[in-house]
C-alpha cells in the first residue's frame, strides 16, 4: 500500500507540469517569488538579500540534485565566497498540496545547519520556470544576483567547471559596497 501511495504521490506531482523554453536570462532582473526555508521561515527572492552577491542554485525535479551538489562541492573546494542558496522550485497545484510531505523529506536528508539555507518555492515555482525555462528540467539552474536582483550570470546546463570558472571571474569583478 505505501508503494502505491508513493507511486501516486509522485504521478501527481510530475503530471500537471507546463514547459517552458530555456532562455537566457543575464542582465534582467529576477523575479519577486515567495519560498521558506526548511527552518520554516518565509524569505522573499531577491527583496530579502541583504550581500552584495547571491547565488541561486535552482532544482525543478529531485534529480537536479545531483547538480546542485557538485555545484557545492566545487565552491567549497574552489573557497568561493558567496552567499548561497539551494531553491527547490516546483509548479503545480498537487505539489503545494504535498508540500509538508516534500519538505520532510528535505529535512531528513539535510543537516538541520543547512536548512536556511534551502528556500522551496511552491506558490511561485511556475513564475521562476517561466522565467528561466525548463526544458532539460533536470538541470539545475545557477544564478549570481547583484543585491538590486539584477543576474549577472547565468547558466542552465547543469554543472561544468567552466561555468564555475566564469562565476569566480564575475565575482573577482564585483565592486563590493561599503
Amino acid at each position: 500500500m505505501r508503494i502505491i501511495s508513493y507511486f501516486l504521490a509522485l504521478l501527481l506531482l510530475t503530471g500537471c507540469s507546463t514547459q517552458y523554453p530555456n532562455k537566457n536570462i543575464t542582465g534582467q532582473i529576477f523575479p519577486t517569488v515567495v519560498g521558506q526555508t526548511l527552518e520554516k521561515k518565509s524569505l522573499t527572492i531577491p527583496n530579502d538579500f541583504t550581500d552584495d552577491l547571491t547565488l541561486l542554485l535552482i532544482g525543478y525535479v529531485q534529480n537536479s540534485q545531483f547538480d546542485i551538489d557538485r555545484w557545492l562541492i566545487a565552491l567549497d573546494v574552489t573557497d568561493t565566497r558567496v552567499k548561497f542558496y539551494e531553491v527547490p522550485t516546483i509548479q503545480g497545484l498537487f505539489p503545494q498540496m504535498f508540500s509538508t510531505f516534500i519538505d520532510n523529506g528535505m529535512r531528513s536528508g539535510i543537516p538541520k545547519p543547512l536548512w536556511q539555507g534551502v528556500v522551496t518555492i511552491y506558490d511561485d515555482g511556475e513564475q521562476v520556470q517561466a522565467f528561466t525555462g525548463n526544458e532539460n528540467i533536470s538541470n539545475a539552474r545557477v544564478v549570481l544576483l547583484n543585491n538590486k536582483g539584477e543576474i549577472l550570470y547565468f547558466y542552465d546546463q547543469g554543472f561544468a567547471v567552466e561555468a564555475l570558472n566564469e562565476i569566480r571571474a564575475v565575482l573577482s569583478n564585483q565592486p563590493l559596497s561599503k
